[in-house]
């Protein structure tokens, strides 16, 4: 009884080793191959459709209209 699971445990071990191998190598290349690379946003390029060399400045304006706090004087 022992000797036919532990040969059963071993089949089933070498086949799932088998298809995650597979399984595997079929991902990477699909996402090698076929995933699609993100977008560089269009302010990231020149007027000739060059990455622009410099180093990009962001600046985030936020609107602080909140009037129900109240003004400390």
């Amino acid at each position: 009884m022992l000797a036919t699971s532990i040969v059963f445990a071993s089949f089933l071990l070498i086949l799932f080793l088998i298809v995650g191998v597979i399984g595997g190598w079929v991902a990477r290349d699909y996402l090698m191959n076929y995933h699609e690379i993100g977008k560089i946003h269009p302010e990231m390029y020149d007027k000739n459709g060059n990455i622009v060399p410099d180093e990009i400045v962001a600046f985030r304006f936020e609107n602080y209209d909140n009037n129900d706090e109240e003004d400390e004087d």
